[in-house]
């Protein structure tokens, strides 16, 4: 009998602990069962990863006990929680915690308890002849009569009537009452209005066909569907995942930003009803609790949410959508450094289901695999209704500046378009991808910067709040009333962020409605709902922000589109600034014109002529991928190599430059042929939080050719506790 379970625990030591598994238990302990088990003095919580007859350690303790009365975790979860420790060079307690919500592992999560009232059985309590009932007495039967059971406050508010009036009842006898658990509903305040399929372009029916063919047969598993905006993507997939479920399936969609979320939600909710579950990070724990539960338990059978989604206990998965693939945001920050965009696709390997990647600029890696077969491509190159794609123009802002003496945060062209539009009832979006009045404080005098303590960059300045912030470690300052160095009163604020940029607007168009969205204007749970809803209303005339307004948002009536700074991402240390640049721009230019109004793209930049902005105002994305392709070809980058970067962090940078040092020696001599190995050298952000940073990186075909030499290097040198050592495998960021 397999009466030994391995079971892994919340400690990150890499390593599965073997447990007797008592007689009593044996029948309900299964594999991905959560587990209570006594480890050292104390107990704790871990999960069940297999089953062995004998065990090559003695004196085994037992498992307490079961949590829950089923396994959490399928056996296909668990296999794809090995493959992202191996892959991603994680443990493999990392990866199991990356599977389940925090408030699902957490020990005692459940339900909210509430009282349940239901209509006592026929012939029970007093009849209503021994009693006379009062008006909302008779009121509150007669609606337990149509519904068969309510929750007690929700049966007083709707009876207009105070629970003791209930409590009367059940004193009777006439009603019964019993607490029961409900869940917290996320959507409970919100009306979705049913929709029903579109009629689809010719190109929007072709991918269709190619979707359910590849959830039917496999061919093929994965899908690149690249859409320009507007081309009606969201539809395919809408009608993609009813093709899942008239099969019995579930689907799950992914998408990059929390701020998506909301109107894809009312899309799916619309299509779908409750079916429909979202899990993100700005649901309430108890609410991330519930809709998880949904979801295990089958009521719903489509998840939605941003990259974690990717882990909901879908049954019987018929579709996975990843939207915006391309988006640096599916990469996890902490370990597991995951990418949900390829674990998706390895968890459709692992459940058997399709996977549908979009984008109207595919990652470079996405378009490469479609080039070498790995993926199937499809292309939808036309706006729906025969919308045209907005015109694009270039402002020269070092031009401009020439002409007017200094730079402008809104050029003279910009100024003129946005008068037309509020002229004419449209509305604009400005975006800018920096947060903050202004990026640094100087001291013209003697050049003194205000710089982070504890981090190698300058510090942003907040006007509204009247502070200094560190962008990076969140530490916060008040102005000094002169130059630190030097006394001079004469600081100068240089830089733009979103708040300066509203600042001028709310200057130049008084009369404007003007609203800004920022990581400082959405730090209460519904106010990117709240800010979205008012747009979508009308009842904004000018939307400046961050990368949050950039992709997949919907409104017909933007016919303007401002990019107030188009440098900031070209100037990153990183080999894929001009990648993001391009889609950048072209994924802020698909949010205008997409109503019936022709839509205009303004870029204000100081490269006016660099390619991936001229390509970007082309539409070309054929263009920007056949340079781009051989640049990277050429100095051997990804999509033609995988690169892990490992970061050292120490707070003596002698300790962390050692460390490194070491490293990169014991690598250079255990690492073959084929692996590219830089460094070691200062990390792009030298300092982060009072601890400095060293990096090695190495480039290879395969990742098992670094990750397998970097564990064992790890292992023989023994690095310092003191040191952090940050392994992460496909770095989409050197910072």
């Amino acid at each position: 009998m397999m009466n030994i379970a391995k079971v892994v625990v919340g400690i990150a030591l890499d390593r599965e602990f073997d447990y007797i598994v008592p007689g009593p238990l044996q029948a309900c302990i299964r594999l991905g069962s959560c587990v209570r088990v006594p480890f050292g003095p104390r107990e704790t919580q871990g999960y069940v990863v297999g089953f062995s007859d004998r065990s090559e350690r003695s004196g085994l303790k037992s498992i307490l006990a079961p949590v829950g009365d089923r396994p959490l975790l399928s056996e296909n979860m668990l296999r794809l929680a090995r493959w992202i420790a191996d892959y991603y060079a994680a443990t493999i307690e990392q990866a199991i915690r990356s599977l389940l919500p925090c408030a699902v592992r957490r020990h005692g999560a459940r339900f909210r308890e509430q009282v349940s009232v239901a209509p006592a059985p026929p012939g029970a309590g007093n009849p209503p002849g021994n009693g006379k009932l009062t008006p909302k007495q008779a009121k509150v039967l007669d609606l337990l009569r149509a519904r068969g059971e309510a929750f007690l406050n929700d049966l007083a508010r709707e009876a207009g009537c105070t629970p003791a009036v209930i409590g009367a009842l059940a004193k009777r006898g006439l009603v019964t009452m019993a607490r029961k658990g409900r869940a917290r509903d996320p959507f409970a305040s919100r009306a979705y209005l049913p929709t029903q399929p579109l009629a689809l372009t010719p190109e929007q029916a072709a991918a269709l066909d190619i979707a359910r063919r590849a959830m039917d047969t496999l061919q093929p598993p994965v899908m690149l569907l690249h859409g320009v905006t507007g081309s009606g993507k969201t539809e395919v997939y809408l009608q993609a995942i009813r093709h899942a479920l008239d099969k019995g399936k579930g689907a799950i969609v992914l998408v990059p930003e929390i701020a998506l979320t909301p109107q894809t939600v009312e899309r799916f909710r619309g299509r779908f009803g409750d079916t429909v579950a979202v899990l993100h990070s700005h649901l309430s724990d108890g609410e991330r609790h519930d809709e998880w539960y949904r979801i295990f338990e089958g009521r719903a059978r489509i998840a939605i949410g941003a990259r974690s989604a990717l882990f909901a206990p879908v049954e019987s998965l018929g579709l996975i959508v990843v939207d915006e693939e391309h988006e640096p945001s599916y990469k996890q920050a902490e370990a597991p450094r995951y990418n949900a965009r390829d674990v998706a696709v390895m968890r459709g390997r692992i459940e058997g289901c399709a996977v549908l990647l979009g984008s109207a600029s595919p990652a470079l890696e996405s378009f490469q695999n479609t080039m070498n077969g790995k993926y199937g491509l499809v292309s939808m190159n036309a706006r729906v209704d025969n919308r045209k794609m907005p015109v694009m123009r270039i402002v020269d802002q070092g031009a401009e500046a020439a002409k007017t003496g200094k730079p402008s945060v809104l050029s003279q062209d910009l100024v003129a378009a946005m008068r037309e539009r509020l002229e004419n009832s449209e509305q604009t979006i400005l975006f800018l991808n920096r947060r903050g009045f202004a990026t640094s404080l100087t001291c013209p005098k003697c050049g003194f910067v205000a710089g982070c303590g504890q981090c190698s960059i300058s510090l942003t300045y907040h006007k509204q709040a009247d502070e200094l912030r560190c962008h990076i470690c969140g530490a916060v300052a008040r102005p000094p009333a002169a130059c630190p160095k030097c006394s001079d009163p004469a600081f100068k604020y240089s830089g733009v962020g979103t708040e300066r940029v509203e600042r001028v607007v709310r200057s130049v168009f008084p009369k404007a409605r003007v609203q800004r969205m920022d990581l400082d204007t959405t730090r209460r749970k519904e106010a990117y709902e709240q800010i979205l809803g008012d747009f979508r209303a009308r009842r904004i005339d000018i939307l400046i922000g961050t990368q949050m307004i950039a992709k997949g948002l919907d409104f017909p009536g933007v016919t303007l589109v401002g990019v107030i700074h188009a440098d900031l991402s070209l100037n990153q240390p990183d080999f894929r600034a001009s990648e993001r640049t391009f889609q950048l721009l072209v994924q802020v230019a698909g949010r205008a014109g997409r109503g019936d109004v022709p839509g205009e793209v303004i870029v204000q930049t100081f490269s006016p002529t660099n390619a991936a902005i001229q390509m970007a105002r082309r539409l070309d994305f054929r263009g920007f991928i056949d340079q781009e392709v051989e640049f990277r070809r050429e100095l051997f980058y990804p999509p033609f190599s995988h690169i892990v970067c490992v970061t050292l962090e120490g707070r003596l940078p002698e300790a962390v430059a050692e460390a490194a040092s070491g490293l990169a020696g014991r690598l250079k001599s255990a690492l073959g042929p084929e692996v590219v190995l830089s460094g070691p050298m200062p990390a792009p952000l030298s300092r982060v939080k009072g601890k400095s940073r060293q990096q090695v990186l190495m480039r290879a075909k395969a990742t098992s050719a670094m990750t397998a030499p970097l564990k064992a290097a790890l292992g023989e040198l023994k690095i310092p506790r003191a040191i952090s050592v940050i392994v992460d495998v496909d770095a989409i960021s050197m910072m």
